[in-house]
Order: C-alpha cells, then sequence, then structure tokens
C-alpha cells in the first residue's frame, strides 16, 4: 500500500522560523527521495487582535497586531503527522497555532 502524504503550513514569527523548520525535520518531516529537511517559506505580515483571557507573545489583549512572520509549507508522511504537529506546538511561540493540513494525491 503506497504512503499517504501531506502538505502541512504553519505560520511562525521570523524570530522562531529556524526552530520550528528544526523541530518538524527531527521528526521526520519534509523527506524528498533522498533529502530530508525540505521547506518552502515565505514571509508575510500576520494580523490579529488579542481578545480577553488571551496570553499573547506578541501584542497586547485588545490591540490589534501586526507581526512579520514567516509561512513555512513541508510535506510530510501521514504516519508521522500528529508527532510532527506535536513537535511545532513544543517550539511555537503561540498559544494558538495556525496549522494547516492538505492532504496529497
Amino acid at each position: 500500500m503506497p504512503t499517504t502524504r501531506s502538505k502541512l503550513v504553519v505560520t511562525v514569527p521570523l524570530t522562531h522560523a529556524d526552530i520550528v523548520r528544526q523541530s518538524f525535520g527531527q521528526a521526520g518531516g519534509g523527506k524528498l527521495g533522498k533529502y530530508s529537511f525540505c521547506s518552502f517559506s515565505v514571509r508575510g505580515i500576520g494580523r490579529f487582535k488579542p481578545e480577553a483571557g488571551a496570553r499573547p507573545h506578541i501584542g497586547t489583549v485588545g490591540v490589534p497586531e501586526e507581526v512579520e512572520e514567516e509561512r513555512i509549507e513541508v510535506t510530510v508522511d501521514d504516519v508521522v503527522l500528529d508527532d510532527i504537529i506535536a513537535a511545532i506546538k513544543k517550539v511555537h511561540p503561540y498559544e494558538e497555532v495556525a496549522l494547516d493540513v492538505y492532504q496529497l494525491k
């Protein structure tokens, strides 16, 4: 049976982009043939407003915020997807981590 794969996308402040890439690579993400730690990144601006009860890493409750972030895309085997998500959440500075997962065909 062929291995099913997904594309995982996470946004992270620039200060933590390298450690997030390292974490998913160590957990088995980003393998492509005879290569490992493969990813693609683009920079952009993340926008959010922390609401009451939030404990923001960046910003102040009730105040809209803009942060320069990196969008990191990595291909993963689905059998290690949960491990990779856990590894990312362990090093990501935000209390709410924005993750998208797309199954590949």
